[in-house]
């Protein structure tokens, strides 16, 4: 009796330690799984920011882009509308979101490039705060009139301006964006003075431009061009080095007879900095993937913008050099953060 006492209580010592053993193995296994039985990213939605609001120019390229990639690859995008402060509420969250990718941002010229020096107290770094993944698009501006002003050229517009300086308005979406700092850049190069009446977004000043109440508008061509095709404005020109694909009867500035001038809007992706490599990789292969789409280019063309792409060092490089650029002409312009 006492022998088989003995026999069951090791045997029950036994196998308590076998499954302290397994449970401790089993610990260590999941503490050391290696990187390869983890979920692939992506494994669940990723989040595009746009710092503007939906049905702009910004957000078009955003949603045709982003529809693309995520059909292509099976993932889930949820774009994400955040606007305020100049694209800035939009960019900053994505610079404060954790780096693991599912948290992007479609940055552009005026919240990466030229806002680092308009905003004397802006909340983040472009270059320190995040990690550029992709230049997706470039834009020209347009200068546009109302379908039924007397202006049919740039010219037209240079000389009512040296006639009366000063007298005529001229509408932005709001100080210190591409568009301002553009058509401050065309004062400058043509030696006249207009009047800069800066809105809260682009449709407001599209609206006051059509009613008469301004006389001229710059803005990127995505923005204005459905204006101009069903007749409520006219496009002067165009501030790209090259005339437009969709707007092949449009000279640019350039050709107006103010040589070498050029101020295009680019958008480029980008997320918080230090994002894995392989997910920037990840990102950076589907979207350009996306942007050689053949219908992907011919949507984006027909909103006056060219699909770009490339590698995340030439989208650093671009926001690098854009914001020394810009730099001195916000401070030559005088413009104020509204």
């Amino acid at each position: 009796m006492q022998h088989r006492a003995s026999t069951a209580t090791a045997s029950r010592r036994f196998t308590g330690l076998a499954a302290t053993t397994a449970l401790v193995a089993a610990s260590m296994l999941a503490i050391h799984a290696p990187a390869s039985a983890q979920a692939a990213y992506p494994s669940r939605a990723i989040k595009l920011i746009v710092p503007f609001p939906a049905g702009g120019g910004t957000d078009l390229i955003a949603r045709e882009v982003a529809n693309k990639v995520a059909v292509s690859n099976g993932w889930s995008i949820i774009i994400d509308n955040k606007p305020g402060s100049g694209g800035n509420l939009g960019v900053d969250a994505a610079a404060k979101a954790p780096a693991d990718g599912y948290t992007l941002v479609l940055g552009q010229t005026s919240n990466l490039a030229i806002n680092p020096t308009l905003y004397p107290k802006l909340p983040y770094n472009p270059e320190k705060d995040l990690t550029p993944i992709v230049t997706v698009a470039s834009a020209p501006l347009a200068l546009v009139v109302a379908a039924d002003s007397p202006y049919k050229t740039v010219a037209d517009v240079v000389a009512a301006a040296k006639a009366k300086p000063a007298s005529l308005n001229y509408a932005s979406s709001g100080s210190g964006t591409v568009a301002h700092l553009a058509t401050e850049l065309l004062q400058k190069t043509s030696g006249v003075k207009l009047t800069h009446v800066p809105y809260k977004g682009a449709a407001q000043g599209s609206t006051d431009l059509i009613g008469g109440q301004i006389q001229m508008y710059m803005s990127s061509v995505p923005t204005l061009i459905g204006y101009v095709k069903n007749g409520k404005m006219r496009i002067l020109a165009v501030t790209s080095a090259k005339r437009t694909a969709d707007l092949p009867n449009v000279p640019t500035v350039a050709e107006s007879g103010f040589k070498d001038f050029e101020a295009v809007t680019w958008f480029g992706v980008a997320g918080p900095a230090g994002l894995p490599k392989d997910v920037v990789t990840k990102l950076n292969t589907a979207f350009n993937k996306a942007l050689q789409d053949p219908e992907v280019k011919k949507k984006l063309a027909s909103q006056g913008t060219d699909a770009l792409g490339g590698t995340p060092e030439q989208f650093a490089k671009l926001i690098h050099d854009d914001i020394g650029r810009w730099g001195p002409i916000v401070k030559e312009s005088g413009a104020k953060v509204d």
